[in-house]
């Protein structure tokens, strides 16, 4: 709402002063329609321009800024001679420094853009105090792994530290989720934006809240990558095709999963576990029962038995990135079993 009222006010001074400009300058009294159409068109290429700022990063701006003023620069200095020269032409004069002002001025916002984009800011320490440095304890955190909220509860425990950096467009893409008209979406978006909140007031870590930005890219996880890449840190997801596309890439990537799946309790077969069935599997006979942490159980034989408690004995177990499975079978068939082979 404030930002539409200063357009309104902005509209208003630029038609005001174009009509008052134009209207002095054609020696008129009164207002001038065609000033105020030309101060619509100044106002309307100014709301533009402060359009596309927004989706620019701050040092394409900066690159921008300061090109136009060294192109600016070298128009005077280039322009300076044509003084003494064309001294009588004043039209060839003015027709000349106007090329030049237009042509380097658009030339050094063009070139300051593209230093702007390669050029970080970070490296020009190195002009003052050396070399500049990336800490690679740095950690970029995705959308998911904010929204899951482990992370918050390792932070608080003290197994990790140091900086988490949440890029900007994260805090975007947690915004839009957490606007969604699905109910579900807009509760994991505000979910996420809650654990961000719980994260800052952690005292063994800090959480920055960085502007960087790729326009150029249009999805966040690329995003995401290439910033990991042009800072040296590392990135923390559950993701597991994020996962693959930074490790392709060359970008260390702490997985939550892993870790998890890592400090789950051992499970060897033969050991005997007693679980609840709560559902048949995908194969026919099958049941299937979890842990307490989640980790799926397959028992052959036991969809008779969905919603009772039964013992079981482990037979193998499945590890992979995306989680673990133990496969077991009903321990009353394996005794049944060394029975029959007792007897014969």
């Amino acid at each position: 709402m404030g930002i539409n009222i200063i357009r309104g006010i902005f509209v208003l001074l630029c038609i005001l002063i174009g009509s008052v400009t134009y209207s002095k300058y054609e020696g008129i009294a009164g207002f001038s329609v065609i000033g105020a159409i030309i101060g619509i068109i100044v106002c309307a290429i100014g709301i533009i321009i402060e359009l596309a700022l927004k989706r620019a990063s701050v040092r394409y701006i900066s690159g921008a800024v300061i090109g136009g003023v060294i192109g600016l620069i070298a128009a005077y200095l280039i322009s300076a001679p044509f003084n003494s020269i064309f001294h009588d032409s004043q039209g060839i004069i003015i027709l000349v420094k106007s090329f030049l002002l237009g042509i380097m001025t658009y030339l050094g916002i063009v070139i300051g853009i593209k230093v702007g984009s390669e050029v970080k800011f970070a490296n020009l320490k190195g002009i003052v105090s050396g070399p500049a440095t990336y800490s690679t304890a740095n950690k970029i955190l995705d959308t998911s792994v904010i929204i899951d909220g482990r992370i918050a509860d390792l932070c608080e425990t003290g197994f990790m530290e140091g900086v988490f950096v949440i890029p900007r467009f994260i805090l975007v893409e947690l915004q839009h989720i957490a606007d969604s008209s699905d109910s579900l979406k807009r509760a994991r978006g505000r979910r996420g934006l809650d654990i961000l909140h719980r994260m800052q007031k952690i005292a063994n870590i800090e959480v920055n809240i960085v502007d960087e930005d790729f326009p150029n890219i249009k999805e966040v996880d690329s995003k995401l990558v290439a910033l990991a890449k042009d800072t040296k840190a590392k990135v923390i997801t559950n993701d597991l095709n994020l996962n693959k596309i930074a490790e392709l890439q060359g970008v260390t990537v702490l997985n939550i999963n892993e870790l998890c799946n890592a400090l789950r309790p051992i499970v060897l077969p033969g050991e005997t576990m007693k679980v609840f069935i709560l559902k048949e599997g995908k194969e026919p006979g099958q049941g299937v029962a979890y842990l307490d942490d989640g980790t799926m159980i397959v028992v052959d034989e036991a969809r008779r038995l969905i919603g009772r408690n039964v013992e079981v004995i482990v037979t193998s177990v499945l590890q992979t990135t995306a989680g673990r499975m133990i496969f077991t079978r009903l321990r009353e068939e394996s005794d049944r079993e060394e029975m029959h082979y007792a007897k014969g």
